[in-house]
């Protein structure tokens, strides 16, 4: 950053209660799609306005329109002018081109608060933004998102990974809570490790659910999700409370055979299948030996009935 950047008057960094602060924030949304939307209907309840928004796709459009009425839609540009907050919820991979594009077409930017919601990127994809005078900030809410109304629901009580610069922390933190979320701080050479935490976390645990079901409607259960459900809630809740000691099953009972018969079964199956259970079940090896889960002799049986 060229300069320290000063928040801005009026920002919710001023402190005191939503209703006692005289000046509230214009809040203009470039992407209004499920995230955008839900922050925009949030900032709206916290007394802020959401004045305008600019979406592309139909839905997007539609979206906007129905939950944002009081927002005039309209282009990227046109969005940045009529606002003193700038949310950019695009997909990560246009954000760098959306930043250095607004500032190439010279829309006004320097005293404005602009926030992406990227959890792969910190500050320093919005450089362009902060050299032209703008404040750049973080704000990635750890929740997905549908689409639907209650979307702005799930925003109470979760975490939102924010990275910023000194000076405008507290213009970050005061608007995660205005919005009913609790600001976690990542340092900007942590958002990538970060962001493949929650991925592994979220993303990969739909996928492992969807296999799992697809396994066993193939091994003739009629309702997979109903035989899981309480499987999974229990596993998830030991392993949120007591990490690898929440571990149960064939790994950590060192049942070698066991799951040298999953493998089998699995390469006849789903050979997909199979080197996803591999590549697991050796990990999770690797953590419970490390743990004192498993002893060495089983960790030892296992790895060969896993080896390739």
């Amino acid at each position: 950053m060229d300069r320290e950047p000063t928040p801005p008057s009026g920002t919710p960094g001023n402190g005191g209660r939503p209703e006692d602060r005289p000046a509230r924030l214009a809040v203009g949304i470039v992407g209004a799609g499920r995230v955008g939307t839900a922050l925009g209907v949030a900032l709206n309840r916290a007394g802020h306005r959401v004045v305008a928004a600019a979406a592309v796709s139909d839905r997007s459009l539609r979206q906007a329109e129905a939950r944002l009425p009081g927002a005039v839609l309209g282009t990227p540009q046109e969005v940045v002018r009529a606002a003193d907050l700038v949310l950019l919820t695009v997909p990560d991979d246009a954000l760098a081109d959306l930043a250095a594009g607004l500032v190439a077409t010279g829309v006004p930017v320097e005293g404005k608060l602009v926030a992406h919601t990227s959890g792969r990127y910190g500050v320093g994809v919005l450089e362009p933004i902060t050299r032209a005078g703008g404040l750049p900030l973080a704000l990635h809410p750890v929740m997905t998102f549908t689409g639907r109304p209650d979307d702005v629901n799930r925003l109470t009580g979760i975490a939102f990974g924010v990275t910023a610069p000194d000076p405008l922390r507290p213009v970050a933190e005061a608007l995660v809570l205005e919005m009913g979320g609790e600001p976690a701080w990542i340092a900007e050479d942590r958002r990538p490790l970060y962001h493949a935490a929650l991925a592994t976390g979220s993303n990969h645990l739909v996928t492992l659910v969807v296999e799992a079901m697809d396994l066993l409607t193939r091994a003739g259960v009629a309702e997979p999700g109903r035989m899981l459900g309480p499987l999974l809630g229990a596993a998830l809740d030991n392993a949120l409370r007591l990490g690898i000691d929440g571990l149960t099953g064939p790994v950590a009972r060192g049942d070698a055979g066991t799951v040298a018969d999953h493998v089998a079964e699995l390469a006849q199956v789903s050979p997909e299948s199979r080197a996803a259970y591999v590549a697991l079940a050796r990990l999770t090896a690797d953590r419970a030996l490390a743990a004192g889960v498993l002893r060495p002799e089983d960790a030892e049986r296992l790895l060969e009935a896993l080896a390739d």
